[in-house]
């Protein structure tokens, strides 16, 4: 199937062309034709699906066929963080460029001085592309109407609810016209998300994409057992021994990301720490050294798993399992990308082995547990102990008597 087989106007068939698309993917040739018709979308859609171009091409060709006048806001576009803000914008500014008359994207979230944003809302956009927060602070500022806005793109809905921007999405949304589009895509569907879809949408079509085979990454997994105190020489042992080009280390918080970095730099290999807690500057500027190879090595935490895309990533190590199993995807697509190979390396200790069966059994996979010579995990766990400390509850969290051993041992005591 062609993109001119979806409807798609030859100005917009010309420009995938360009950017170098070759044939619609299967959200695209799902979501394309619904959204032209003008109709809803509700899209389960994983990292990579090429969901943006979804439903930034029928949105530009709205445009095409409905501009007239003055420029007012025709799409909205809310996103859950900075990177993947850029990154839509970016992709919707690249397909724009190739159409005969000017389309003004405007790319706005926080972290940043507000003013500049303003500046370039003067005189109005066509389309928007913003975190939840700042687009409140522009609205509040009266820089910016969404008061006739014709569609509305809520992308990776599941992780704006979950960085907590219920109540900022509910305040947007009372602002928005009643009589409008909604296209609503997200990787998992738990029930705030559910319920979110069915304030939003009007009978719309549901698009399901996460498990067509073809659209599976490339994407070697493995789970290497190694004791905690080893986990950064094993590392570098990794980096070196399959010489990566560059590598993306995941960690659970801010100070892990600025500790395995500094270590690294310490024996020369040039990494970098991104976390939510630095400037935006600070974070483009990494970002930026890491895509340039400047950096070999990005020790992250998961504000880097989605809306960042790194062409020919190699290799994702999780240095510190991710906490749930929509994380582990998120944290492992950011390789195997586009057509690319790729190995996502998962370290397992002792005490975080329960923890990755437990993703193992949500992904229905099972990874055969590593050795590597020099860095056997010598660790193990401790046999429960019932300590009891409170004798009101039962004991110590999380090694309390089970049901069953206390019927077993009322049952011994009886005998």
């Amino acid at each position: 199937m062609s993109f001119s087989s979806l409807g798609l106007v030859p100005p917009l068939v010309n420009a995938v062309t360009e950017i170098g698309y070759q044939e619609p993917t299967a959200i695209q040739r799902e979501a394309i034709p619904v959204i032209l018709r003008g109709g809803d979308v509700l899209g389960a859609a994983q990292t990579g699906s090429g969901k943006t171009a979804a439903f930034a091409l029928p949105l530009l060709q709205a445009l095409l066929d409905n501009r007239s006048g003055a420029r007012q806001l025709h799409g909205l576009v809310l996103v859950p963080t900075r990177e993947l803000a850029v990154q839509v914008g970016e992709s919707i500014r690249k397909l724009a460029a190739q159409l005969p008359m000017p389309v003004k994207v405007a790319i706005v979230f926080g972290g940043v001085s507000i003013n500049p944003q303003m500046m370039a809302l003067r005189g109005g956009a066509d389309i928007v592309v913003a975190t939840p927060g700042r687009l409140l602070d522009l609205l509040d500022h009266n820089a910016l109407k969404i008061s006739r806005t014709a569609m509305l793109v809520l992308d990776e809905a599941d992780r704006l609810l979950d960085l907590g921007f219920s109540e900022e999405l509910n305040r947007i949304l009372g602002m928005l016209p009643q009589q409008r589009q909604n296209l609503f895509f997200s990787a998992t569907f738990p029930p705030r998300v559910q319920a979110l879809a069915e304030q939003i949408l009007h009978q719309p079509t549901r698009v399901e994409v996460l498990s067509e085979p073809v659209s599976k990454p490339d994407i070697v997994q493995r789970a290497i057992m190694v004791d905690v105190p080893q986990r950064t020489m094993l590392l570098k042992h990794l980096i070196k021994e399959n010489q990566w080009s560059r590598v993306l280390v995941f960690v659970a918080t801010k100070y892990a990301a600025e500790h395995v970095a500094d270590k690294l730099n310490r024996n020369g290999i040039r990494a970098g720490a991104f976390h939510g807690e630095f400037s935006q500057g600070a974070r483009s500027e990494v970002l930026g050294d890491f895509k340039a190879c400047r950096l070999q090595v990005m020790v992250a935490t998961d504000v880097a798993a989605r809306g960042i895309d790194i062409a020919r990533l190699p290799a994702v190590v999780n240095y510190d399992l991710p906490r749930s199993a929509v994380d582990y995807t998120h944290r492992i697509g950011r390789t195997g990308r586009a057509g690319e190979s790729g190995v996502a390396i998962s370290f397992v200790s002792a005490a975080t082995e329960q923890h990755l069966r437990l993703i193992e059994k949500r992904q229905e996979i099972r990874l055969e547990r590593e050795q590597i010579p020099g860095f056997e995990a010598q660790e193990t766990l401790p046999p429960p102990v019932y300590a009891v400390t409170d004798t009101v509850n039962g004991g110590i969290k999380g090694h309390r008597k089970s049901k069953k051993d206390k019927l077993r041992e009322a049952a011994a005591n009886q005998g």
